[in-house]
């Protein structure tokens, strides 16, 4: 009997044992498989971000050429729309098959024509020596090769990317006057169709009667600027005894320190905080929504003077405040490295002038992510926030957008780790546990052509705002305040001129890109510390 039982429990302890030992096998294979698809999807995810700099320089190019950009961005919206059309799934629903997306600064003094239908010709290096415009001056032949009277350069095709016209009675009725170093000293500028893309128009008499002149960084110490069609976009319209008679002076960054800016048909859009407005935008739109009233460039310069003027007139003082920016490339000011003291470009150096504020961390990354799927995660670095930090600022998801698919992205009904929806529950929870007393703001990523760009390649892939959907839903859930950049409509790249003036590459600013993004979460937490 004795021996029954012993060879009984040694059994049941056999079975045990080969049932731990089983259990021990399924964990094991499941950790293994676990770190086989965590792989794929890193090596997956390298492979978008390798072609998101591919796709960057490609942008960069472009941008040289705004017409042929703007073509560009275009085609990629239009496929973009298409994609959109495919039902996806909500920000609470998971999906195991994985979820598809299907997815300024110029001058224009205009006579009734834009610039790309006016300029028709522009010939580098040449002086507008032709009477015919429409056939290219002759280059580098003695015969054909007519030098421009001193006194006057009439009637020529193109005048084009010279270091100075200057010193003239008239520059006048020529097909384009384009992208000199500068305009000035004439007696008249006037009659021409464009007159574009020149790096000042200065110290002439007159700058009149043009079909347009556009794309100039300013038009400034003239002695008039006046019976113009359109004097708009301008970065700078400043200086000039007159700047009146125009039908329209509008959607220019500054007008200001002008003697007389009067008798014009519409003075509208400009910088000055008495200027008219026109059709307003509640906080509540949607980005589709804000882009049926005006488009990114226009939205841009609007809120940016509204920024402004809220900082000017700030009651708050931040002077004992410290702030975290936990971000990525966009706040480790990528575009701008190698530079001389690129860091003081930054949004977060500029947010620490803009506020006066005691100091401002920048904890931001380039290439990194808000969940554990790619690199640097913000789930895994935020607790190297400063405990004694008055504000943060989370700032992230556009390389989230660069790996998605369904999988990756979750949902908020499961949460899962190593989702987009599980992780940045996991940041938000730990933030508010570790953080109590921080206020802390989540910023939602600027609209980028990149990630429309991408999807066209990879079906996988989900529309950006998916992601800005769920930031701003499980941030009402914590109770963070939210800047909602994705539906703001400013900085964003699938507008042309946002990105030939503000984003070269289509994802990242430059320094003034930079310095407006600053202005907007400065002016957003004074409002927010206001109120």
């Amino acid at each position: 009997m004795l021996a029954v039982v012993i060879l009984s429990l040694m059994a049941v302890l056999l079975a045990a044992v080969g049932l731990r030992a089983y259990d021990i096998y399924i964990v094991n294979r499941e950790i293994k498989a676990d770190q086989k698809r965590q792989e794929e999807i890193l090596s997956r995810n390298k492979e978008a971000n390798d072609r998101v700099l591919e796709m960057r320089r490609e942008i960069e190019e472009l941008s040289k050429d705004r017409e042929m950009l703007g073509q560009f961005l275009e085609e990629i919206q239009a496929a973009a729309a298409q994609a959109e059309a495919v039902p996806v799934l909500s920000i609470y629903d998971g999906d195991e098959g994985g979820m598809s997306g299907g997815m300024t600064q110029n001058a224009v003094l205009t006579e009734g024509e834009s610039l790309s239908e006016s300029a028709l010709q522009a010939w580098p290096g040449n002086t507008g020596l032709s009477d015919n415009s429409d056939t290219p001056p002759q280059m580098d032949t003695e015969e054909e090769d007519v030098e421009p009277e001193a006194s006057d350069i009439h009637g020529s095709g193109t005048i084009f990317e010279n270091e100075t016209i200057s010193g003239n009675i008239t520059a006048a009725g020529n097909e384009t006057v384009s992208e000199n170093i500068s305009v000035s000293g004439n007696g008249t500028v006037s009659g021409n169709k464009p007159v574009s893309g020149n790096e000042t128009v200065s110290g002439n008499m007159s700058v009149s009667g043009n079909g347009t002149v556009s794309g100039n960084m300013s038009v400034s110490g003239n002695e008039t600027v006046s019976g113009n069609m359109s004097v708009s976009g301008n970065e700078t319209i400043s200086g000039n005894m007159s700047a009146s008679g125009n039908e329209a002076v509008s959607a220019n960054m500054s007008v200001f320190g002008n003697e007389t800016v009067s008798g014009n048909m519409s003075v509208s859009g400009n910088m000055p905080e008495t200027l008219p407005k026109t059709e307003m935008v509640s906080p509540e739109m949607t980005l589709e929504e804000r882009r049926k009233i005006r488009n990114s460039f226009e939205e841009t310069m609007r809120a940016n003077w509204e920024d402004i003027a809220c900082l000017e007139e700030r009651g708050v003082d931040f002077s004992e405040k410290k702030i975290a920016c936990l971000g990525d490339s966009i706040t480790a000011a990528a575009n701008l490295e190698g530079k001389e003291n690129f860091r003081s470009c930054t949004y977060p150096a500029v947010l620490k002038e803009l506020l006066g504020a005691k100091e401002v961390y920048n904890l931001g990354i380039g290439g990194s992510s808000i969940g554990r799927y790619w690199a640097d995660a913000f789930v895994e670095r935020y607790e190297q926030i400063p405990q004694d930090t008055d504000i943060i600022i989370v700032m992230g998801g556009t390389n989230d957008g660069f790996c998605l698919s369904g999988n990756e992205f979750g949902s908020l009904a499961e949460r899962k780790p190593w989702t987009f929806c599980g992780d940045l529950d996991e940041l938000m929870r730990g933030l508010r546990e570790n953080y109590p007393n921080t206020r802390i703001f989540f910023v939602t990523p600027l609209p980028n052509i990149l990630q429309d760009y991408l999807m066209r390649e990879r079906a996988y892939l989900l529309p950006q705002k998916n992601l800005a959907d769920v930031i701003l839903t499980l941030s009402a859930e914590y109770g963070f305040e939210v800047i909602d950049l994705y539906n703001s409509n400013i900085l964003d790249s699938h507008d042309a001129d946002i990105v030939a003036d503000y984003m070269p590459d289509g994802v990242h600013c430059n320094k003034e890109g930079y310095r407006i993004l600053a202005e907007h979460i400065a002016a957003e937490l004074v409002r927010r510390s206001e109120n």
